[in-house]
């Protein structure tokens, strides 16, 4: 037995990792540490997707170094040599390795340098699991996807796209809640795609999960906005279930069509454009969030101002906004570069944009009252979300998992204010 240590960064996949890789830890006889320095043996689940994300990678895995190491997730798949440098010792255990988890733990305890970054174990659907929040469940409904962005390390990482059976997907939901989750996140490295190489599609998927007989709701992650055409009324429908959180994540990345292109996007700012108004005309106060890059290599100043444009149309609540950094193994690190002052003034001028459109959105819900599910704990406060998943919080000390009937007061850029009437 072996006190280990588990530290997970990125996004919500990676987190599902993170859980299923602790859960796989302690029925293999471990205990869990209360930080790295009590442990035996350190696991860092990794994020690759930016050059910054990269570094603190990088970082974390200095400092953890001096115990035996495992580095899981994107950063020993998609940059081995990266990892091999700076912790020649640490085994690397990849995405779609997970089953191998104790087996690389119980030989790095034993001094022995482990490699498994081959797709070996890709099915998560079913492992045993710890989870970082006890009301929510984080689900992983495919691996990979069907994308060859010239941009980005995560095909490098996880691969093609397989899709995990619906069936399995229900059963482990139903797990969840029975578990105590009330909210239920389903996530992949692209749900847009889910489906398509096993005969079935996101709607389909979410129309399962919602006939689920019980109180919680359902978040569904991340999608493209190349697949949405195929997709789009199909997830219409599927959102009219009161159970799923009226809310999309659709990463345009580009307003212009020239820019999504040599970025091997597969779809065009129309296409987001249409999304966005398609849901918020059939839903009220729809939540649209999306992801912009700036200093994208070919992007002109011209091609810039198409993405202004497009913000400024389509005023998504949340933009999770990158400035272009050239990741190793892609198609854009051998382009020609824009100076890095342009691409920090072009990323002050989306987030002075992004900060006003959001507190604007926000301030529309001023007087709403409705049902709100405590969700999250960040700095010792706890957060809840509405049916549209804005951020809620209260003066009022509530719990974790707590439902409450809540008056909107007040709202900032990052989110809603207010008090339990109920």
């Amino acid at each position: 037995m072996a006190k280990i240590w588990v530290e997970a960064y990125g996004c919500s996949a990676s987190f599902a990792d993170s859980e299923m890789i602790t859960g796989l830890v302690v029925n293999g006889g471990h205990t869990l540490a209360q930080n790295p320095s009590d442990a035996d043996l350190n696991v860092i689940v990794t994020c690759s997707v930016k050059d910054a994300t990269a570094n603190k990678m990088v970082h974390r895995i200095k400092r953890l170094k001096s115990k035996p190491l495992v580095v899981a997730g994107c950063l020993p798949k998609a940059e081995t040599a990266t990892v091999e440098k700076f912790s020649p010792k640490a085994s690397l255990l990849g995405p779609n390795s997970i089953g191998k988890t104790l087996e690389i733990i119980d030989l790095a305890l034993k001094g022995q340098r482990r490699v498994e970054t081959t797709d070996s174990d890709v099915s998560k659907v079913g492992l045993p699991k710890v989870r970082l929040n006890p009301a929510v469940g984080i689900v992983e409904i495919a691996s990979g996807c069907m994308s060859e962005c010239t941009f980005c390390q995560t095909k490098l990482s996880k691969g093609q796209l397989q899709s995990f059976r619906i069936g399995d997907i229900v059963r482990q939901i139903r797990q969840e809640i029975d578990d105590g989750c009330c909210e239920v996140w389903l996530t992949s490295t692209d749900n847009g795609c889910y489906g398509f190489d096993i005969g079935t599609d996101l709607p389909s998927l979410v129309n399962a999960v919602s006939e689920i007989e019980s109180d919680f709701m359902i978040r569904v992650g991340m999608m493209n906005p190349m697949y949405m055409s195929r997709i789009r009324d199909g997830l219409l429908n599927s959102f009219e279930n009161p159970r799923v959180f009226k809310f999309l994540h659709i990463p345009v990345q580009s307003g212009s069509d020239k820019v999504l292109k040599d970025m091997k996007r597969g779809h065009t700012a129309t296409v987001f454009r249409k999304a966005s108004e398609a849901f918020r005309k059939k839903f009220e106060k729809f939540t649209v969030s999306t992801d912009i890059i700036v200093g994208f290599p070919t992007e002109s100043k011209d091609d810039f101002e198409q993405t202004l444009d497009l913000i400024r149309e389509t005023r998504p609540d949340i933009i999770n906004l990158s400035r272009y950094s050239a990741r190793p193994g892609t198609k854009a690190a051998t382009m020609e570069q824009i100076p890095v002052s342009e691409v920090m003034r072009r990323s002050k001028t989306v987030f002075d944009m992004t900060n006003r459109i959001s507190h604007e959105r926000n301030l529309e819900w001023i007087g709403w009252k409705g049902k709100v599910i405590f969700d999250e704990r960040s700095d010792e406060v706890v957060k809840g979300r509405n049916y549209a998943y804005k951020p809620v919080m209260v003066n009022e000390k509530v719990k974790i998992g707590q439902k409450a009937f809540v008056k909107i007061t007040d709202a900032t850029k990052h989110g809603l204010y207010g008090q339990i009437v109920s």
